[in-house]
């Protein structure tokens, strides 16, 4: 495993969370490793969204992953004399069916792994695993086709999956991991001030803790729409806690990769 302390410890500029055209990037990874150069960044990890076992717009597909080692490796040649250069997936956790500890993910030279919550069962069929990750005008027509517009339940799913998640265990860092609070937020305003949505996050935050896991800061959202996952206002409890951290802008533009990452770092004091 990669020693992300040592890391944090002699720079800032690192970033271990991106997606490029691989998955749901918007640039070849060519360009996010030429802009991180230009930025000074001394350590970058690629971490598409993983394969899933059923067809998605926003995951890499199995027979891409050859095609990803093989640029990562060109790339690595290429540029590892000015920057340190990563391989990663971000793998979706589908229930006890598709997850950081399935034997697929041995097969691949990962240098760590980021693990995530982007699709719940449906309230429909169970069997139809649904993406709430989304900006909310696609979320707000899923929470009435696939979810009965529950919006309670729908975040008690996440939130139940992400703990499923975090005690099968088999990866480094947990990604975003209230990002449900987001969508929620734009569906039921306040609802992340209610005591039972705080119950919940406190338990997953719990879970993480118990399981030694690395909680990502992400600032994908903090340009556009003021926030950070988690929540700004637990980064006093992430702050005192003694949580292991790591600031990743999740970019899916090579010009992002720095996005809030340093307001972000300010805040917590890193």
């Amino acid at each position: 495993m990669i020693d992300f302390n040592k890391i944090k410890s002699r720079s800032k500029l690192y970033n271990f969370h991106s997606h490029t055209q691989f998955c749901d990037g918007h640039a070849p990874m060519e360009d996010f490793v030429k802009e991180a150069v230009a930025e000074n960044f001394t350590d970058y990890g690629f971490s598409p969204h993983s394969p899933i076992p059923f067809e998605s717009p926003c995951n890499m597909s199995m027979s891409a992953v050859d095609d990803y080692m093989n640029e990562y490796n060109r790339l690595k040649s290429l540029y590892g004399d000015r920057i340190n250069l990563y391989l990663s997936m971000e793998i979706d956790y589908l229930g006890s069916q598709w997850g950081a500890t399935n034997k697929y993910f041995d097969t691949i030279p990962l240098d760590y792994k980021i693990s995530s919550v982007h699709f719940i069962p449906s309230f429909v069929d169970s069997k139809l695993y649904i993406d709430i990750d989304g900006r909310y005008p696609a979320f707000k027509q899923k929470m009435e086709l696939y979810f009965n517009n529950d919006i309670k339940a729908v975040v008690e799913s996440f939130y139940k999956q992400s703990i499923d998640m975090i005690e099968a265990g088999g990866f480094d860092i947990i990604g975003h991991f209230d990002k449900i609070g987001h969508n929620a937020s734009h569906f039921k305003e306040g609802i992340e001030n209610e005591d039972w949505y705080h119950k919940l996050f406190m338990r997953t935050f719990e879970a993480i803790m118990d399981n030694h896991l690395i909680i990502e800061i992400n600032t994908k959202a903090y340009v556009e729409h003021n926030r950070f996952f988690p929540n700004i206002k637990y980064f006093d409890l992430l702050r005192k806690s003694g949580a292991a951290l790591l600031v990743n802008s999740d970019a899916h533009y090579p010009q992002f990769i720095n996005l809030g990452r340093n307001e972000a770092m300010r805040l917590l004091e890193l």
